[in-house]
């Protein structure tokens, strides 16, 4: 079946209508390695692997828009346990795969993300991410193409010479964080090898201390918001990443219910200034 693209006549939100999608296998959280099709020698890794990409078997959309990516063959890794190195291999695998998708004519958005933990939905344990190329800009997305680094230094967490950190002001979060390059880049294919290199390294710097946060694994969704590709790209946009998570505490969900779901306003119960300087303190 193939998806069906509708729109919300009230509010002008697309849904895409899935159906196949119902039907695809739903693996364990916790699987175990040596089943796990992401595991070397599994399914959708038959071969010896540092980092590696295929086609989502199961695709959000149709023509092979969506794509998963494997961050590494050991099946417990984490940011924090992957060395900067084995992370600047991720970053060139977003990188190409990036450089491909934009090039093609139908592709507007491409979108890179994460989703970390069963509350989450996540059902493969395996270090992984994924890749949606878009035909159009999301809503969401294009509204992000304004996004400027923030002006307030007391929200800040952490920063190298490449890369800073902070807690955004205003997030329906309770933990969430924006990470963004020091100089002015539109897209992951524009990072210099120095780029990389200190997004890498804030990237383990960062996801560690969020481990620290609640002293265990925190279930969270990272996504990066580039440029806009195609005949008319995004002049001036700013790359930047956001990793949020829905607990508002140890093992405690955040949930998100009627009056804010209905009405679109948020009542968070973290404040940012604080989450801000209990990670600055989480530092190895």
């Amino acid at each position: 079946m193939q998806p069906d693209l509708r729109i919300d006549p009230t509010h002008g939100t697309k849904v895409h209508v899935v159906g196949s999608r119902q039907n695809r296998p739903v693996l364990a959280s916790n699987i175990a390695s040596g089943s796990c099709p992401f595991c070397v020698g599994g399914l959708e890794a038959p071969e010896v692997y540092d980092v590696h990409w295929f086609p989502n078997r199961w695709p959000a959309m149709p023509d092979e828009r969506c794509e998963v990516l494997l961050y590494s063959p050991d099946h417990t890794a984490t940011w924090s346990s992957m060395s900067v190195t084995h992370i600047e291999k991720i970053i060139d695998m977003w990188a190409e795969r990036t450089a491909a998708l934009s090039a093609r004519t139908d592709v507007e958005c491409v979108f890179v993300f994460e989703n970390r933990g069963a509350e989450l939905g996540a059902t493969i344990e395996h270090p992984h991410g994924q890749i949606y190329a878009f035909d159009h800009m999301p809503v969401r997305s294009g509204e992000r193409l304004a996004w400027t680094p923030p002006a307030s230094a007391e929200l800040s967490v952490t920063s190298n010479d490449q890369w800073k950190c902070a807690v955004p002001a205003a997030s329906a979060y309770p933990v969430a964080l924006e990470l963004w390059p020091a100089r002015q880049l539109g897209d992951l294919v524009s990072l210099s090898q120095d780029d990389r290199h200190g997004l890498a390294a804030i990237l383990r710097d960062v996801m560690s201390r969020l481990e620290r946060l609640y002293s265990t694994s925190l279930p969270y969704m990272m996504w990066i918001n580039q440029r806009r590709f195609g005949d008319a790209p995004t002049q001036n946009h700013w790359l930047h990443i956001e990793i949020v998570s829905p607990w508002r505490g140890p093992n405690l969900m955040r949930y998100i219910a009627a009056a804010e779901v209905g009405t679109g306003e948020y009542f968070n119960p973290v404040t940012p200034e604080t989450l801000a300087a209990t990670l600055a303190g989480r530092a190895e």
